[in-house]
């Protein structure tokens, strides 16, 4: 279900009249920083996994090392 350029309009418009033109560069700055935090951490749900397994590789090691 997507939203056809009309709609999108309408909603823009409405958008603009309900915040004003000042506020919609920082409304648009505000969401475009809160999605970037989420890919962030989203991002960082994966690879402390990856960190994990790097490290017991390394702890094994020193102590196979120390054998």
């Amino acid at each position: 279900m997507g939203f056809r350029p009309e709609e999108l309009f309408i909603i823009l418009f409405i958008v603009l009249l309900l915040f004003g033109a000042k506020r919609l560069p920082e409304i648009s700055r505000s969401i475009g920083q809160s999605i970037q935090s989420f890919r962030k951490g989203m991002n960082e749900l994966d690879t402390p996994k990856e960190k994990e397994k790097t490290s017991l590789e390394v702890t094994q090691s020193k102590s196979e090392e120390d054998q």
